[in-house]
């Protein structure tokens, strides 16, 4: 018997509403944090690079955040299931919390990058943590009811976040967009130290260092082709092509580590499992598509229209009112009857048209027209993103919750990270072309007895005060520059929408991971420890989780069962049961017929043997 069973055997949790509520409330503290904080710096970003001399690198201020997050995202993910998830969560809101202290106080614009992928490496944290402990408490049938305000939440942080940053670079200093991040941070410390009530167990099996080393490698240069090809160098130069070789060859050696390895970062057999990969390819897509329009359009708004970076902020506010109305209501809706499938189907084909809608925008674009799109933009997102979660959860073994949500979260901020690097290549390098052309129709030759600034020096103020005729120049330059740019992502959201009509219908499990688990039991007002016993049929979502498995051998036939979230292992007979009043933890379960090892029942192998 494991540690981690003989810990849950001694003092299992009984989840009571109560607990659910303060859990449920320190995990939205830490995920307001986390999402405030990828878009805060948008609406100050102008100004930043500006007084840092880091315009031509603007993209990275974005980008390195994501990066971080990205690269860190498994091992939260991974490691909250090996040894619980309450130690791991408090150490990645100190990190995130440093993080931004450090990027308050930074001196130059690589200075600054450096503390922002620091204070990434607490955010990718919070984000993975927060959505695997609301599947270890909350069963996937009920599950929609708070991830529709976990969608809201993210909408308010989201548009929150450009308002706090225009009025801090307005009224005070840039440098808050960070530090208020420190005292916000102390407090869900606090709340997480006290609230967050979960097993914690230590684990014998090995880390994949392996797959780490090669995970980082290949995610790194890809970002950096993206972020480096075509502007600071050629596609064609040898720099991107060593990098672009680097990245594949470190992703094969990561697939192969992956695929030999007892204990993966990233278990292959999850790519077996046709409703983890569609979900996960579309939350790539959406990824790809949302953050790249979200981080650019503030500045569209300051630059080409003329509005402040307080106002900026506050337009965004219909995007907001957009995203709550429709992850709220999809989620009570979702819960109610236990179908999901319309959802991202509306959704990505709703934010398709808008982003399509975006690229009509000029310098002479009314703010309600533009409320109008981004309300529609957010109207389509919220009917995806926390919907793409909960069925991702829905089709994998509770013991999986924590590794499937993260790599659910990492190829969808890969997205975010690509499209942010290669959206802000493309604007960036249109921007340079734009400005140039204006500059060169001024009586001085490329503004050059004009009085206008450099792409590297624009700031909002400085357009501002340029003499008349070449101030109208720069702000269009700006709108012909952008603009035009949402159309490389309009096919992004196509995709994902002929996706969506490909994801199963599974049944919702009506049983909490930890109680699964056998970490847990429900207290009386919950339905009492006699809830959860079930029987699991070919309809379930672990039917199509135990075919993703069965085809896999070795690291202790991980994949040749996979257990939902209602604590069921089912076959193609769908005949296994399993108690979840029970805090016994067995080794093994039936499927057709016939014993095989529970997943994570055989952690003492070689982590680097070959099978």
């Amino acid at each position: 018997m494991s540690s981690a069973t003989a810990t849950a055997e001694k003092a299992p949790i009984v989840l009571t509403k109560k607990t659910i509520i303060l859990i449920f409330s320190a995990l939205m503290a830490a995920m307001f944090l986390a999402t405030l904080d990828q878009t805060i710096v948008s609406t100050a970003m102008p100004t930043i690079v500006g007084e840092l001399d880091g315009v031509e690198h603007q993209a990275w201020l974005v980008t390195i955040y994501l990066l971080a997050m990205t690269i860190v995202m498994p091992l939260y993910g991974k490691f909250g299931d090996m040894w619980g998830r309450k130690v791991i969560f408090l150490v990645a809101i100190a990190i995130f919390v440093v993080g931004s202290f450090g990027s308050g106080m930074s001196q130059n614009f690589w200075e600054l990058i450096a503390w922002r992928g620091f204070q990434g490496l607490g955010g990718g944290g919070l984000m993975i943590l927060s959505q695997a402990i609301i599947a270890d408490i909350i069963p996937a049938s009920e599950r929609g009811k708070y991830m529709g305000p976990l969608g809201g939440l993210f909408a308010i942080s989201s548009v929150l976040g450009p308002v706090l940053g225009g009025f801090f670079t307005q009224h005070m200093d840039w440098r808050w967009c960070f530090w208020i991040n420190v005292p916000i941070g102390i407090v869900a410390f606090i709340i997480a130290l006290f609230a967050l009530k979960l097993p914690s167990h230590k684990s014998d099996k090995k880390i994949d260092v392996l797959g780490i080393i090669f995970m980082v490698a290949a995610t790194s240069q890809l970002i950096l082709v993206t972020s480096w090809g075509g502007h600071d160098y050629d596609w064609n130069s040898p720099t991107i092509i060593s990098l672009i070789i680097g990245t594949v060859v470190a992703a094969l050696i990561f697939v192969y580590v992956e695929s030999k390895v007892s204990n993966p970062i990233i278990p292959i057999f999850l790519f077996k499992n046709k409703t983890f990969v569609l979900s996960t390819v579309i939350g790539l897509l959406l990824g790809l598509g949302m953050f790249s329009a979200m981080a650019f359009l503030p500045t569209f708004m300051q630059m080409a229209s003329g509005t402040d970076v307080t106002g900026s902020g506050l337009l965004m506010l219909p995007m907001m009112a957009g995203v709550m109305l429709t992850s709220i209501v999809s989620g009570f809706i979702v819960s109610k009857t236990g179908k999901y499938k319309i959802y991202p189907l509306f959704g990505t084909l709703i934010a398709g048209l808008a982003l399509a809608w975006m690229t009509t925008l000029t310098a002479d674009t009314s703010m309600v027209l533009i409320g109008c799109m981004i309300f529609t933009m957010g109207f389509g997102l919220g009917l995806v993103m926390q919907i793409i979660v909960l069925v991702i959860q829905n089709s994998v073994a509770p013991e999986l919750v924590g590794t499937a949500t993260s790599t659910n979260n990492y190829f969808r901020e890969i997205g975010a990270s690509v499209g942010t690097a290669l959206f802000g290549s493309i604007f960036t390098s249109r921007l340079a072309d734009k400005v140039g052309e204006a500059m060169s129709q001024t009586p001085g030759g490329a503004g050059g007895g004009g009085g206008a600034p450099t792409t590297d020096s624009l700031t909002p103020e400085s357009v501002a005060s340029l003499p008349g005729p070449i101030h109208d120049l720069v702000v269009n330059a700006y709108a012909d520059a952008l603009a035009p740019s949402f159309w490389y992502m309009v096919p992004v959201f196509i995709v994902a929408f002929v996706l969506a009509w490909f994801l199963p219908q599974l049944k919702l499990s009506d049983v909490a991971g930890m109680v699964a688990r056998g970490e847990a039991v429900y207290g009386d007002d919950m339905g009492g420890p006699t809830r959860g016993v079930t029987s699991a049929g070919p309809d379930s979502a672990m039917a199509d989780s135990a075919m993703a498995g069965s085809a896999t051998t070795g690291a202790g036939a991980t994949g040749s069962v996979m257990t939902g979230s209602s604590g069921t292992a089912a076959g193609s007979s769908g005949s296994a049961q399993t108690h979840a009043r029970s805090p016994q933890r067995l080794s093994t379960v039936t499927v057709e017929g016939r014993r095989v090892p529970r997943p994570g029942a055989d952690p003492d192998k070689d982590q680097y043997r070959l099978k």
